[in-house]
């Protein structure tokens, strides 16, 4: 009978608590060993034990992880395998489940890559700052591969086609077995060494962990890094790293990608040159015309400093200044014969011969009464002194003595001494009977 201190389990109870136990010991083992009863239901999960000579292992491997193997499970082939150990409550088995699977030959091999990695990481060989920068437009480039590989045949492919101005030089060599890294590592420090190459890409296919083991060298990896000349490493597939492509200034996941990065495509180039032709075309264009526009108007006022145009500009401004002189001339000169019409018209107007005809004409139309001829005799008598003294004031009676009025005839002004008027100056001339016009030959004070 059982104590009363003693606590009774279920077996789901037990089978929890053994659970418990076994992942808490356990978290996380790797195991060696010979695949066996290897099944594949159609949920995608994997089943199998894991043996040897004296004992086995249940195993499962869900369908998250298992559709990622690289390799195809099948009975009898040596894995490495790691996992938890867990109970499966519903039989009471306990079982591993994993996480990773592995051929047993690749899983050592992968651990050295990874401790080689680790410790050339630490001495900083893969750093980001030892990265060289690819130049921009490469012009001869050198590829290290197998002369009969898929891989030079991609590169190759890709560069012709894009890029076919490229001079390649293929530097044959080994990419797999015991002497690939000697040979690849040989080939590479030549190749800088020549300093004949703007990039250096190395290259090979596909394959499993061990074929790729020569681009694992720790002697290739530190030529890589120590190279002057950029280096592109494109090993394998996308999913395959190798210490070359940790080393190498790029890495590109497959050859011909490689081979894309490299160069660009021929046919964006002759666009972008297109481009830029049309666009040079086009400021030249511009500038042509703005230096043309500079040029005329430093010819105009070039023009307009020379002795010959400064010459026609004081004509062009002595014309005008002549015009303008004549045309005042003219109007004074009509303003005085103005004057001297209205002065003609006014001594006319005043002739003692003249009135006295009218008055006569006036005196016989009257009729002959005795007061009224005393009193034309006493107004006749009063006419005739009233032009007695008009002749005195008239210039027409001093004109009549012998005298003359002479006026300027390019202004009308009156002429009272002869400093008014210069050699060659017309002048009017006025006398009893008409007038003349004279040119001054001589002037004498």
């Amino acid at each position: 009978m059982p104590d009363r201190n003693d606590q009774i389990l279920t077996p789901s109870q037990l089978n929890t608590l053994a659970r418990d136990l076994l992942e808490g010991a356990f978290p996380l083992v790797w195991v060696e060993a010979e695949l066996g009863n290897v099944t594949r239901p159609s949920s995608g999960h994997l089943y199998f034990t894991l043996k040897d000579a004296r004992a086995q292992v249940r195993c499962a491997m869900f369908r998250p992880k298992s559709q990622w193997l690289k390799f195809q499970p099948r009975e009898g082939l040596r894995v490495l395998a790691r996992g938890r150990l867990t109970l499966y409550e519903a039989r009471g088995d306990y079982q591993m489940v994993l996480d990773h699977l592995e051929e047993a030959g690749e899983g050592a091999l992968r651990r050295a890559f990874e401790e080689l990695r680790m410790r050339l990481a630490a001495e900083g060989l893969f750093d980001k700052d030892r990265k060289r920068e690819l130049p921009r437009h490469v012009r001869r480039l050198a590829v290290i591969t197998s002369p009969s590989g898929a891989a030079v045949r991609d590169v190759l492919s890709v560069l012709a086609r894009r890029f076919p101005m490229l001079e390649v030089e293929l530097l044959p060599s080994l990419v797999q077995g015991d002497s690939a890294a000697a040979q690849v590592t040989s080939l590479l420090q030549r190749a800088d060494a020549s300093g004949r190459y703007d990039v250096i890409l190395v290259t090979r296919g596909g394959g499993s962990l061990e074929d790729l083991w020569a681009f694992n060298d720790e002697r290739l990896a530190r030529a890589i890094a120590e190279s002057d000349t950029p280096v592109v490493s494109a090993i394998g597939h996308e999913t395959d790293f190798t210490l070359a492509d940790f080393a190498a200034d790029l890495r590109a996941p497959t050859p011909s990608v490689a081979a894309e990065l490299l160069v660009p495509d021929q046919r964006e180039l002759a666009t972008r040159v297109r481009q830029a032709q049309a666009r040079l075309a086009q400021l030249q264009r511009h500038a042509l015309s703005q230096a043309m526009q500079r040029a005329d108007r430093l010819a105009l006022r070039l023009n307009a400093q020379t002795p010959q145009a400064r010459l026609q500009l004081l004509q062009r401004r002595q014309q005008d200044a002549g015009r303008r002189l004549h045309a005042q001339a003219q109007q004074l000169l009509e303003r005085a014969r103005s004057r001297l019409h209205r002065a003609e018209a006014g001594v006319r107007l005043h002739n003692p011969q003249q009135q006295l005809a009218a008055l006569r004409q006036r005196l016989q139309t009257l009729h002959p009464q005795a007061p009224m001829a005393r009193r034309l005799q006493h107004d006749a008598l009063r006419l005739r002194g009233l032009a007695r003294s008009l002749e005195s004031v008239s210039p027409l009676a001093t004109v009549a003595r012998g005298y003359a009025i002479v006026t300027r005839q390019s202004d009308g002004v009156l002429v009272r001494s002869a400093t008014q008027v210069d050699p060659g100056d017309i002048l009017r001339t006025q006398l009893a009977d008409g007038s003349l016009e004279v040119r001054v030959e001589k002037r004498e004070a």
